[in-house]
């Protein structure tokens, strides 16, 4: 919720999907069941704390899939620990990131995830729906 709050307050025109658990994050991402038709994603940002399976565990396999693993992995999570850390990057994430306490600091966050991962930088093509 705290993301497409930030999303529509920084005025960010990219498409939002947004997984309640890690297993329907990982069936939207490999097209399963009813996100057949989805387009596969520019970027992914991935909370640690995810119920059903755990953004580690998200991330281990997104890694591990040829096709997935090409799609930027952004850790964004509440998660300062050392240990956190170390595992997302030892898993590929791209990035790690803390969630800012203060709204309009989550919202530049998110503003310059954004313009960073979007603009500027060079991404692999999407697949197509």
């Amino acid at each position: 919720m705290l993301v497409r709050e930030a999303f529509r307050d920084a005025k960010i025109s990219h498409r939002l999907h947004v997984a309640e658990d890690g297993v329907i994050a990982l069936q939207f991402l490999r097209r399963q069941d009813k996100f057949l038709a989805v387009p596969s994603p520019d970027l992914i940002l991935l909370d640690l704390n995810l119920p059903r399976k755990d953004g580690r565990e998200v991330l281990a396999e997104i890694k591990q899939d040829e096709e997935l693993r090409k799609i930027p992995v952004i850790v964004l999570t509440t998660s300062e620990d050392e240990s956190d850390i170390e595992k997302a990057y030892s898993l590929h994430a791209n990035s790690y990131l803390t969630k800012p306490v203060d709204m309009d600091e989550f919202i530049r966050s998110v503003h310059l995830i954004e313009e960073f991962w979007l603009r500027l930088a060079c991404l692999p093509r999407r697949l197509p729906a």
